[in-house]
């Protein structure tokens, strides 16, 4: 007769899990999560777990209760949270350059998402690919063939239909897709939105990343998810993010890939199932009133 060895403790499933029978800390006393029996997961880092193991009340002009996948909901720290939004670019959207039919109909549900968020003091952080010249001499050959077709063109080159040269700072390919660059200059204007380089698939790869020094310098742990490719320049943020210690949460409803099927289910799965959490706008929208 086969049973689970009484050892066999999974990394993975956290989404599927029954909700803990008792209130447990996890991480350090300088860095820690609190989960409660009602499926309340506290990101905040702003009360330990008490002797009586009370759930804390929600401080609703400081933090917000987010329900995610598995019958959860995470409590955050409003002025330590950020929606990282990836690479909702031309290049990677308009229609002129690329089908990507799932990665447009990501853009609504953002424009609706964006608002309710400035309102509660939490930042967007436009994270895109916006190369120098210098940094064109040290992209790794691996990158370079990907972003070559029949081994034309490739980063830096002028693209056509004056789109300007590809994925360089201040080239119209790099500009956010239609009505999302009208809505960043807005954010920039009342100082909510902020508008981060990368120059590798993953925003927080190497020493100092611009995005990683932000949200040192900001104070910001918990990390809001969207953007194309899912499982290319989104998983890889999320992937480093995690490995770095941050919050992460995937928003299911503005996180889309050209890849075959496969691609996104497993970033969702890993995301909520091992990761951090999964929700979606709709979730975050109520929760934030």
């Amino acid at each position: 007769m086969s049973q689970v060895p009484i050892h066999d403790t999974p990394i993975l499933g956290m989404a599927a899990r029954p909700k803990v029978s008792k209130a447990v800390e996890y991480g350090n006393p300088a860095n820690f999560w609190v989960e409660y029996p009602s499926g309340l997961m506290d990101l905040t880092r702003s009360q330990h777990l008490m002797a009586d193991a009370v759930e804390p009340s929600l401080v609703g002009s400081a933090q917000l209760d987010i329900p995610v996948n598995g019958d959860r909901t995470i409590r955050v720290d409003k002025s330590k949270t950020a929606a990282v939004i990836i690479d909702m670019q031309n290049f990677f959207l308009h229609p002129e350059l690329r089908i990507h039919k799932t990665g447009l109909e990501c853009v609504d549900p953002l424009l609706k998402l964006i608002t309710p968020l400035r309102k509660q003091g939490v930042k967007i952080l436009w994270v895109n690919w916006g190369l120098t010249d210098p940094e064109l001499q040290t992209i790794p050959p691996s990158l370079a063939r990907g972003f070559r077709k029949g081994g034309f063109g490739g980063f830096g080159t002028e693209m056509p239909g004056n789109f300007g040269r590809l994925l360089m700072r201040d080239a119209r390919n790099s500009e956010l897709y239609g009505p999302l660059q009208g809505e960043y200059l807005k954010g920039q204007q009342e100082g909510t939105d902020v508008w981060i380089h990368k120059n590798r698939m993953s925003g927080l790869w190497g020493h100092q990343s611009a995005l990683d020094l932000y949200l040192k310098e900001n104070g910001i742990t918990t990390l809001l998810f969207g953007g194309v490719n899912a499982d290319q320049c989104v998983g890889g943020t999320l992937v480093d993010a995690y490995f770095q210690g941050y919050d992460c949460v995937l928003v299911e409803d503005i996180t889309a890939t050209t890849s075959p099927a496969g691609g996104l289910e497993n970033v969702i799965y890993n995301a909520g199932n091992s990761q951090g959490f999964v929700t979606n706008t709709s979730n975050i929208i109520s929760a934030s009133g």
